[in-house]
């Protein structure tokens, strides 16, 4: 396990090797875009910027109407990873932090902005972003975990994750600003005993869903079907063929929606929650709760191009009398360090509650650890 531990460490590091280096291809994207523009509109568009392949276009030079015919032909436009109707700030300063600070070509300092994303199948893009402190939001990580508590099996855990959300169908909704789109949603889970003589896996969390998310202006929604099932590891039930330990064929289907509102600087907030169906064991209790707080930095340093982030999640379960599960993750994303439109993100991380690792969800623990994560 060790092997498998160092082959995710190497790909990591390895990934964290391709810089995304976009001025020159931004010169030739922002030309490219201008004459789509003057050609199709018969609007000279100065104002027009490219950032890290992001189309920016003042607010105010098309119509509603024209928007999404834009949206259309510049996604064609090689390099361009997404439209934003919006002035593009270059550069501003931080009085409280020394060093200089960039906009993030990314983020909206100003609450006028409207993204559009590419339209059809398999498009660019997500209308929601990721949950940062979700501990089972489907994306890549490694993380190391040091348990302040009693734990399951062991005190220095690591945990990795493989997943991925991918649309399949984008469409904007006729006459209004609102774009929806369809997809899988896919992800492992798995935690290994560091103090075990072979890093034993402990437990491993599958989770399938499709879902359906939207966005209009700063709103965005995501709701899913789903399916999760958790496994024991074969060295750990070994390790408890003598102890009182009972294994719980843990597995069910699922339903939840959350709704996200992006606020000014970087902040937002979202909330929701769910219920269970086909459960097994039958008597879970099936109603959840979701909601938290995020802050993507929309000024990073420019000597490093990073920006900080801090983000909050907060669950409930039925199952749990509604105690409250606390998420807390604070660090750093490299701007310039993308792979596949992935940024790498550097993250403290810290959770007190019930254990989302499915085996042992009716185990209370507390960690903190420092993981590696890539988000869009």
């Amino acid at each position: 396990m060790i092997k498998i531990i160092n082959f995710v460490f190497a790909i990591i590091m390895l990934q964290c090797g391709f810089v995304y280096a976009a001025s020159n291809d931004d010169i030739f994207i922002a030309g490219y875009a201008a004459a789509v523009v003057k050609q199709n509109f018969k609007i000279n568009m100065p104002g027009l910027t490219v950032k890290n392949g992001v189309v920016f276009i003042p607010p105010d030079n098309l119509q509603v109407d024209q928007q999404a015919k834009a949206v259309q032909l510049l996604s064609e436009v090689p390099g361009v990873n997404s439209v934003k109707f919006a002035a593009a700030s270059a550069y501003q300063s931080d009085p409280i932090l020394t060093q200089p600070l960039e906009v993030a070509p990314d983020e909206a300092v100003t609450t006028n902005q409207s993204v559009v994303l590419p339209v059809g199948f398999l498009p660019k893009g997500h209308l929601f972003k990721p949950l940062l402190a979700d501990p089972r939001w489907a994306h890549f990580s490694a993380s190391y975990r040091n348990y302040q508590t009693t734990n399951f099996d062991g005190r220095d855990i690591a945990s990795v994750s493989f997943g991925e959300t991918i649309p399949f169908y984008r469409a904007n909704i006729e006459n209004s600003t609102i774009q929806w789109e369809s997809g899988i949603q896919g992800g492992v889970f798995s935690d290994f005993n560091l103090g075990a003589s072979s890093a034993d896996l402990l437990n491993s969390d599958f989770i399938a869903s499709i879902y359906t998310s939207f966005r209009t202006g700063q709103f965005s929604g995501f709701g899913r079907i789903y399916h999760q099932s958790s496994h024991l590891g074969d060295e750990f039930l070994i390790r408890q063929s003598n102890t009182k330990f009972e294994r719980v064929n843990l597995s069910y289907e699922g339903v939840d929606l959350r709704l996200s509102y992006e606020l000014p600087y970087g902040v937002r907030i979202y909330g929701g929650g769910g219920g269970l169906f086909h459960k097994e064991p039958s008597n879970l209790k099936p109603w959840s709760t979701q909601y938290g707080v995020e802050f993507r930095s929309p000024w990073y340093f420019e000597f490093a191009s990073m920006r900080p982030i801090i983000a909050a999640d907060f669950k409930n379960f039925e199952e749990n009398n509604w105690n409250t599960d606390i998420s807390a993750r604070a660090g750093v994303e490299f701007n310039n360090l993308s792979v596949l439109d992935r940024k790498l993100q550097i993250l403290v991380e810290y959770f007190n509650g019930y254990t989302p690792s499915g085996q042992f969800y009716k185990n209370k623990v507390e960690y903190i650890g420092l993981g590696a994560h890539f988000h869009f």
